[in-house]
């Protein structure tokens, strides 16, 4: 027998076959709701990079304190960033099939719980360890937030939805260094992981008492409820004065996989993406990582003045995020108008015949070749030691080009899968973490061999040379991605 929510896609694709121009509503949540699940799914994806942002001004005290070189310390970079990879990898297929709040809830325990170990731990084995653990509760919120922005968004909005969601996590490199200069200034570099324990709890308690389901293989358009044991604890206390309502067929729980993630991953339009998205974040991550030793030795500034030095970058982060969100839907409008498609018809199969690729990648483009200018300008004003007014304003110009470029390709890897959003995103995670690992790890021994000017221009023209990836994608994309949707049609076929 057929599930309720297959039952109503069927009665909304009948629609379009037969013309009707009115569709089954894609989400049964109201503006405001979505407004409050946008907005705590962007807080919850605040903690990943401010976690990680945070901790660079106190890199020199940490190491001081705990008696090891820089190098190390950076160790606890490049291993935040393995486990930033690996971890949305199971943790999104758990959110995929359990629901998105088991997997917030259990992902901020973790959290919470290695926090409080990183302010109370004296040794570099303990910073080591806790960190890969803080890594793997902090780093699966955004692969979740993009999940949840899948679950309620169509295509046509979802620009907007995600650029919201990422502004969030991209409050991370304008707020977390401050944060992380002044409590390391004043409190200790301990007092950073109390603040951060301290403020993952005031967004649990919230979350559990109000945030809903809104996993659509779990509630469907949002309309079904969920099991009692993943209700909200204001309505799960109404639950048992409530009559049993319909239900859907679930996926069965089971240990979290990998292989729905890495399956995306080798798919050729999504491998292409990953791997220019990749080289953008390591490029994005080479200059944020070095900016606490090479500010320190040019400027001879101290943790809170170089935690000031990241607010350019950071809030050009920010808006860009907004305001490319917003550039994406009406790119989507207008190329939908032109392709004769109303933009309501927003499930995956009905984006057959409708460029999704060029309405993203278009956006994409100009942004990377501005944004890889900023890096090869960013190298050679530290290299002649320019006032520091000028790489601070060169921060807010990347900060607002490579970020946008950044959702784009987001957004498009959700267009492609948003039953798997989370999965998807994870996927995305898994290559530019692994990849920003190995860049951090590569990026002083370069800055030290080249020089800061023809190491960052280096950097530059590998970023530059993605954007043949994208054209690529832009061109065939559209094939692959029909013909990715009829493999999965005749699986499911066979299945039934």
């Amino acid at each position: 027998m057929a599930s309720t929510l297959e039952a109503k896609e069927t009665a909304a694709d009948t629609a379009v076959e037969e013309g009707r121009p009115e569709l089954a509503p894609y989400s049964a949540f109201t503006r405001s709701q979505k407004r409050f699940i946008v907005f705590t799914a962007s807080w919850a994806g605040f903690f990943s990079p401010v976690s990680s942002q945070i901790y660079f001004p106190a890199l020199n005290s940490i190491a001081d304190d705990l008696g090891v070189s820089s190098g190390l310390i950076n160790l606890t970079l490049t291993s935040y960033m393995i486990f930033q990879g690996i971890s949305p990898m199971f943790v999104g297929d758990f959110a995929d099939k359990a629901g998105r709040r088991p997997a917030y809830l259990v992902c901020f325990l973790i959290y919470i719980a290695a926090n409080i170990g990183l302010a109370l731990q004296d040794s570099f084995a303990a910073l080591f360890v806790l960190r890969c653990m803080q890594s793997a509760g902090s780093s699966t919120t955004i692969a979740l937030s993009s999940g949840v922005v899948a679950d309620i968004a169509i295509a046509a909005e979802r620009g907007s939805y995600m650029g919201f969601v990422v502004a969030g996590s991209l409050m991370g490199p304008a707020l977390g260094p401050v944060i992380g200069g002044l409590l390391s200034q004043y409190l200790g570099w301990r007092s950073i992981f109390w603040f951060l324990t301290i403020f993952g709890c005031a967004f649990l308690v919230p979350f559990a008492l109000f945030f809903p389901e809104t996993a659509r293989a779990i509630v469907g358009d949002g309309s079904i409820p969920p099991p009692r044991w993943n209700l909200p604890l204001i309505q799960w206390i109404d639950s048992w004065k409530a009559p049993p309502q319909e239900t859907i067929r679930r996926p069965k729980l089971g240990f979290p996989n990998p292989i729905k993630t890495l399956s995306i991953i080798f798919q050729k339009d999504v491998s292409i993406l990953l791997v220019a998205n990749a080289i953008l974040f390591a490029g994005f991550y080479d200059v944020s990582a070095s900016i606490p030793s090479i500010y320190n030795d040019l400027y001879n500034l101290n943790d809170l003045e170089i935690g000031l030095c990241y607010i350019p970058f950071g809030l050009g982060a920010t808006v860009a995020s907004i305001v490319t969100g917003k550039f994406l839907d009406r790119n989507y409008r207008r190329l939908a108008r032109l392709s004769n498609i109303p933009p309501e018809e927003t499930r995956a199969r009905n984006l057959q015949g409708f460029p999704i690729e060029k309405a993203r990648l278009q956006i994409a483009l100009p942004l990377l070749v501005l944004g890889s200018c900023t890096v090869i300008a960013f190298g050679w004003v530290l290299h002649f030691g320019v006032h520091l007014a000028a790489p601070t304003t060169i921060l807010f110009v990347m900060g607002l080009t490579l970020t946008g470029s950044f959702n784009t390709v987001s957004t498009l890897l959700i267009d492609f899968y948003p039953m798997y959003a989370a999965s998807a995103t994870a996927s995305n995670n898994f290559v530019r973490c692994l990849l920003g690992a190995g860049a951090t790890a590569l990026v002083d021994p370069m800055l030290e061999a080249m020089g800061r000017g023809w190491c960052y221009t280096f950097v530059a023209l590998v970023m530059m040379a993605t954007a043949p990836l994208l054209w690529v994608v832009m061109q065939y994309g559209p094939r692959w991605r029909e013909e990715r949707q009829k493999r999965e049609d005749s699986l499911a076929g066979a299945a039934r």
